[in-house]
């Protein structure tokens, strides 16, 4: 693997624990192990093989890594020298096109030749390896990855340090697993203890009416906090730096998202809401303020009644001068030509941006030159 050799860490903060799992949501894949019992005891009958099936074939997502170990007295008997549990030797499930390479690994038939089952050396081969492919992928900054075990196994999991026949009976006599304060032992508990694991298990019943168990141990994304004290009464860590190289790209797209979801729901709000033209008519000695409101995509008529707009603003003459337009957050006077119309002391004879809240509309008619109405504009 190429990276330092992992023990178990400290307790990582429920901050850390949160960013890690988003780290593993983000970049997506899982680690799943399929641990068999190679054991005549087990010997996979048509249920078990049909459920482990089930298991490959429906709940393996695309971008999952899939391990095969096999175990008896020792882990991957069959191949002694070879460390099924390596990032290299996993098969990459990324289709249903690699359903049939990944059983083609898997030994549906117990072999003859093996006898007793070493069930805690497996565990502490399993789920040592397993931290150590994850505190690989955090030297690397590589994004870590939930880890899941389906165990194949009569014999008992998850025990206490130290197994006796009456708990399990095929475990070697020479094993150091026998012996509770064996180093093997406390490695195997420690690593126990430091993963977080979820174990729910099956009870398959065979022909001769004997129980093994298909059991699956999740195993939250983690991975071993060290902080050593360093110079200048500081202490550096692994797992805030590695947090804010996988976190900053991610966290900066979600901040730019956010930002952008929360202008675009403001402007949709602001495209929402009517506005409120008040017209004062205090010029031509009208005392009483018409009130329009204007939606979006709407106009407001300038002279007689017109049945395409919201409203109308009555002016001398039979004729409409123009429109009041909204098009978003602006507003437009566009006249239609049929009789003069000012903007602000300015003749307008094209459609004419609104930048100001309050206008001075000049609507001249035979002997009456001033007639002024007043527009006070509220968004």
């Amino acid at each position: 693997m190429n990276c330092s050799i992992v023990s178990p860490g400290q307790n990582l903060q429920s901050w850390q624990k949160t960013g890690l799992e988003l780290v593993a949501n983000i970049y997506g894949g899982r680690d799943v192990v399929l641990a068999i019992d190679l054991t005549e005891s087990v010997g996979l009958n048509d249920e078990g093989r049909i459920r482990l099936r089930q298991i490959v074939q429906d709940s393996l997502r695309p971008g999952d890594k899939v391990y095969v170990v096999p175990f008896a007295t020792i882990v991957n008997p069959l191949k002694p020298q070879i460390n099924p549990l390596t990032v290299e030797g996993a098969v990459k499930f990324n289709g249903k096109q690699d359903i049939s390479k990944i059983l083609e690994l898997i030994p549906f038939k117990a072999n003859l030749t093996l006898q007793n089952t070493d069930v805690q050396r497996a565990e502490l081969f399993i789920y040592q390896n397993l931290a150590q492919i994850n505190q690989c992928r955090l030297e690397k900054n590589q994004a870590i990855k939930p880890q899941s075990v389906i165990w194949i196994t009569d014999a008992p999991l998850l025990t206490a340090a130290g197994i006796d026949s009456n708990v399990w009976i095929e475990t070697p006599r020479d094993s150091p697993f026998r012996v509770e304060n064996s180093e093997e032992s406390e490695r195997r508990i420690s690593w126990i203890n430091a993963l977080p694991l979820n174990n729910r298990k099956l009870l398959i019943r065979t022909e001769n009416g004997e129980e093994y168990q298909l059991a699956v141990v999740d195993i939250a994304p983690t991975v071993q906090e060290f902080c050593t004290p360093a110079p200048g009464g500081r202490e550096t860590c692994l797992v805030n730096s590695y947090l804010g190289k996988l976190l900053w790209l991610p966290g900066l797209i979600f901040l730019l998202v956010f930002i952008g979801f929360i202008v675009g729901v403001k402007k949709w709000m602001s495209l929402q809401k009517k506005w409120e033209l008040v017209v004062d008519f205090t010029a031509t000695k009208i005392e009483e303020d018409q009130v329009c409101r204007l939606p979006n995509n709407k106009r407001i008529a300038i002279g007689e009644y017109d049945e395409f707009c919201v409203d109308s603003i009555d002016t001398p003459g039979p004729e409409i001068r123009g429109f009041l337009i909204r098009k978003g957050n602006r507003l437009y006077l566009e006249p239609t030509g049929d009789a003069e119309i000012y903007l602000n002391g300015k003749k307008v004879s094209i459609r004419t941006l609104i930048s100001s809240s309050q206008v001075r509309l000049n609507c001249p008619y035979g002997r009456n030159r001033d007639y002024e109405i007043i527009i006070k504009i509220k968004k």
